[in-house]
């Protein structure tokens, strides 16, 4: 079986959409798994071509506060964060060049794009998961991102 990429991504945007918590599959080239909304298990040692949480990587979650978050406003505990569901390259814009997707003070509608998350040569589009106001960007262009990582934060309508 060899890698197809854009089958592998077409693969993962399924299982994303799907009510699965871990998907697994083998091969003598390799080996996948994804597990959503869990933290792996200290024993675990699988071998792995996708990034997967470790006990020292939370699980992304809408509440959690971002560590980089220096702001003191009252209304910051109702903020929503964005996550990066992989491991990759933070993107701000669509091209080197061009005007970032979102500015801070910006108003994005869920499912706009607000970012790109470059993983394995594959560029993971990441969009905003409710409509509001973005109050935080919390990765620089070009930045190196972990699993569950907060990029930014955005005030709901």
């Amino acid at each position: 079986m060899s890698i197809d990429f854009k089958e592998i991504r077409e693969l993962l945007n399924a299982i994303s959409q799907a009510d699965v918590a871990e998907f697994s599959l083998k091969s003598e080239q390799f080996e996948l798994t994804v597990r959503k909304g869990v933290a792996a298990t200290p024993t675990e040692a699988p071998v792995q071509s996708t990034p997967q949480p470790t006990p020292s990587q939370p699980a992304p979650s809408a509440t959690t506060p971002s560590e980089e978050t220096t702001t003191s406003d009252s209304d910051e505990t109702e903020w929503h964060n964005v996550i990066s569901p992989i491991v990759g390259t933070f993107y701000e814009a669509p091209s080197p060049g061009e005007s970032p997707f979102v500015k801070v003070g910006d108003h994005v509608e869920a499912h706009q794009i607000v970012g790109i998350v470059e993983a394995m040569k594959i560029m993971n589009e990441i969009e905003a998961d409710v409509s509001g106001q973005v109050m935080e960007i919390n990765v620089k262009n070009g930045e190196p991102v972990e699993y569950g990582q907060t990029l930014m934060r955005i005030k709901p309508d």
